[in-house]
């Protein structure tokens, strides 16, 4: 167990620019002043008299073959201690992946920029037995606290036991113990449920083709002469509210008369029938998918509501810190969790294991924020309860009274205040959900897109057609009347389209005839 205090360790562990350059001066201001009768530094600076008062006590040239042999392996030895550190960290999504034959991650980054500041270089080697550490009944620690190693970088929370049992720096994360679960798990019903099988640019889209269909009624209901053959003496069965009413009307199926009699206004109606039937058989297929026995929609926002429930199995990582918190807490409900888990042996062996079991959707897992969070960046239809508890720390773990636990601090510190440590956690904890958006249970507004097009093109064709019929007949009365088809065409368009004369009284006509 090389993370434990040794001697050896404690003396020289991981700190070669500090205790390794006060070695070999000391050494070498004495092999100096023994061997050679010189001295680079002052006498009043020296502190070897006791050493001085021994060594006349034996034999000259013994005292110089001793010095001298002391000194070059003095020399040796911190050169050993400067090459190389050996670093031990556990294979975990985003701290430590393998790329090839190396690793990469959020603590390989972190390692990199601490070896910076303080000068060292590193080896990494992976955890024999894939563990964090855990002291057994005789007191024996396996995983990276046993680890033979210099230092041990991964995601080590920051404990009692741990702490002494080896020395622990300044936390560079800050995490606690949530819940991770399926969404329809997590979230109750709500009083807008019953628009979840479409998206909010669905139905976006859904009220823009109402109101447009609507506004082409209107507007082909006043142009075509087969709807409105006497703009001068009858009134408009299709008035603007009366168009909205109607597609309102087609829209639920039930119909709002009275129908168009022009094939303009026929065409209109039919792509709206045809889209309103498409659009209602998506909406109900999707809402009835979303209420199936499957999906509980039990609302578990808590440790509590976690506790006072039966319908999911909940378990955490075994023999890991969460499963200490909740063995350790005075807490009922949290004992209750503790109790729940020991008596069903709920526990999963790896992180990975409990976030597949949380996806299947009969499973909560419980585990540390920092990785929930990870686990909802990468599965969108995963979440994570608002509630944490047990706020606790990341930190690198090191030899007990290690002189260089000090120096890490100040380097994580320095990170920290630099910005550094959040720049690696927002490039090591990106959301992939932008490119799952598709899975989503939701219609999506490209799901429809085919509906849209076939309303947008009937909608078209219906307002060419009332085009086409108004010119028919402007071409038909400028040839009786021996005028130009574009002048009563516009004639045509300004009486129509102009609403006060919609209703114009009878002896107002006959006067404009007699006039004409």
């Amino acid at each position: 167990m090389l993370l434990l205090p040794t001697p050896r360790k404690s003396l020289y562990f991981l700190h070669p620019q500090t205790l390794c350059r006060q070695s070999q001066h000391n050494f070498r201001s004495l092999w100096l002043t023994r061997v050679c009768g010189k001295s680079d530094v002052p006498a009043a600076a020296t502190s070897w008299t006791l050493v001085r008062m021994q060594i006349r006590r034996i034999r000259m040239p013994s005292t110089y073959f001793v010095l001298s042999v002391v000194f070059f392996l003095d020399m040796g030895v911190c050169t050993a201690v400067q090459s190389e550190m050996r670093i031990t960290t556990i294979k975990q999504e985003p701290y430590a992946m393998s790329k090839g034959s190396q690793l990469e991650g959020f603590c390989m980054d972190l390692l990199s920029e601490i070896a910076k500041k303080l000068g060292f270089k590193f080896r990494v080697q992976l955890v024999k037995d894939a563990s964090y550490g855990r002291q057994d009944e005789s007191g024996n620690w396996n995983g990276m606290i046993g680890e033979e190693a210099d230092l041990a970088i991964a995601p080590l929370t920051l404990t009692a036991a741990r702490e002494k049992a080896v020395g622990m720096t300044k936390p560079f994360m800050q995490t606690g113990i949530s819940i991770l679960l399926r969404k329809d798990i997590s979230e109750g019903i709500g009083f807008f449920d019953f628009l979840s099988p479409f998206a909010v640019e669905t139905w976006v889209g859904i009220l823009v083709a109402y109101l447009g269909t609507a506004a082409c009624i209107w507007v082909v209901a006043r142009l075509s002469p087969c709807e409105w053959s006497q703009p001068q003496s009858e009134q408009n069965r299709f008035s603007l509210l009366h168009s909205l009413w109607y597609t309102a009307g087609a829209f639920t199926l039930q119909g709002a008369g009275p129908h168009p009699k022009a094939p303009s206004g026929r065409v209109i109606s039919c792509s709206w029938w045809l889209f309103t039937i498409v659009l209602l058989a998506c909406y109900f297929s999707h809402l009835s998918s979303s209420k199936t026995p499957e999906s509980t929609h039990l609302t578990v926002k808590g440790f509590e509501d976690l506790a006072n429930q039966d319908t999911i199995e909940y378990g955490c990582l075994a023999g890991s810190s969460t499963l200490a918190f909740f063995k350790n807490s005075n807490n009922p409900v949290y004992r209750r969790i503790y109790e729940h888990m020991e008596r069903t042996k709920s526990f999963v062996s790896s992180m990975d294991e409990g976030v597949r079991r949380a996806k299947e959707g009969n499973f909560a897992f419980i585990g540390e924020s920092v990785s929930l969070d990870l686990a909802v960046a990468r599965h969108c239809e995963l979440v994570r309860a608002h509630e944490v508890v047990g706020m606790r720390g990341y930190s690198i773990a090191a030899a007990l009274g290690s002189p260089i636990i000090k120096n890490l601090s100040v380097a994580i510190l320095q990170l920290s205040e630099a910005g550094e440590l959040a720049y690696l956690r927002s490039k090591w904890w990106a959301s992939s959900c932008m490119a799952d958006k598709a899975k989503s249970s939701a219609v999506q507004q490209h799901g429809l897109k085919g509906m849209f097009v076939v309303l947008s093109l009937g909608l078209g064709l219906g307002a060419l057609l009332a085009v086409l019929e108004l010119t028919a007949k402007s071409r038909r009365s400028a040839a009786e009347q021996k005028k130009s088809c574009c002048t009563v065409l516009t004639e045509e368009l300004s009486l129509r389209l102009r609403t006060s004369n919609a209703n114009k009284p009878q002896e107002n006509v006959d006067k404009d005839k007699e006039k004409a």
